[in-house]
């Protein structure tokens, strides 16, 4: 089963009571956190792994990993250190991690942060509170919000959730789930009365960046094998004409003779 969150920002009063819940239950500072979304460009940092954006004047809504079914992050991660598991958490692997922050490059929606005063710096971001899901209790954040805005399950029950709410009042819902198919669809999803590109979102149905690579990406060993299996043959005939043309290994060309044979004198 793959985990789905849906977001419904007509809800969303932005009283951050799902950003304090995720601070606390990921044992960050909060302190740290308040001056993060102070300092940052989103509000998400190594300390900080959900924020509040203001979206078109005076809405809101939360901000934090999408947990996107074809990740780039993992796509673009050279050791593993990201990993979509079989429930659909895009999971960090620290032990794994080599530092290249390549994830943090790839990621459309720009979630993924490092550590950048520590000795041993990580990549930090949400992990859907995995702990928590395998205790049977939900995200923390999903828990903590007071006006429901907030719902969780299965994607396809949170898919069936956002369609229901739009076509029962379609006056207060724009006709659209983002994340059920941008970017080849994310596990988290929004129904809104505004548009959410602010967030990251791309037209409807935008591919994934690793569908759109993958067969490069795939063809890249092979491609280099031709290649490397051309430059030694070409190698191979290089040294073979050399050969030729001196009269034979360890000969030259005037009658076949080494400079060490006999002259018969």
């Amino acid at each position: 089963m793959t985990y789905g969150m849906l977001i419904d920002v007509t809800r969303c009063t932005g009283c951050e009571t799902c950003v304090k819940a995720c601070v606390e239950v990921n044992g960050k500072d909060p302190l740290k956190a308040d001056y993060d979304r102070a300092v940052t460009r989103d509000g998400l940092s190594e300390n900080r792994f959900t924020t509040l954006l203001k979206i078109d004047g005076d809405h809101v809504a939360k901000k934090a990993c999408m947990h996107c079914l074809e990740p780039s992050c993992v796509a673009a991660c050279l050791c593993g250190g990201l990993t979509r598991n079989e429930n659909g958490i895009i999971e960090y692997h620290e032990d794994i991690c080599i530092g290249c922050r390549y994830c943090m490059l790839a990621c459309p929606f720009h979630i993924p942060r490092y550590e950048w005063d520590k000795v041993i710096p990580y990549v930090q971001k949400c992990q859907l509170c995995k702990e928590r899901l395998a205790e049977g209790e939900p995200p923390a954040c999903v828990e903590a919000c007071p006006h429901e805005a907030l719902a969780f399950g299965s994607r396809e029950e949170m898919l069936e959730l956002a369609h229901s709410r739009i076509d029962a009042d379609p006056a207060r819902y724009l006709p659209h789930v983002w994340g059920e198919t941008e970017f080849g669809g994310t596990a988290v999803l929004y129904i809104s009365d505004v548009d959410l590109h602010a967030l990251g979102f791309p037209g409807p149905d935008t591919p994934s960046i690793p569908s759109m690579t993958s067969a490069l990406v795939h063809a890249t060993p092979y491609f280099g094998s031709s290649v490397l299996a051309g430059v030694f043959g070409l190698n191979w005939i290089i040294q073979r004409r050399m050969k030729l043309m001196s009269g034979g290994d360890g000969r030259e060309s005037d009658g076949g003779k080494s400079e060490n044979q006999p002259t018969g004198v």
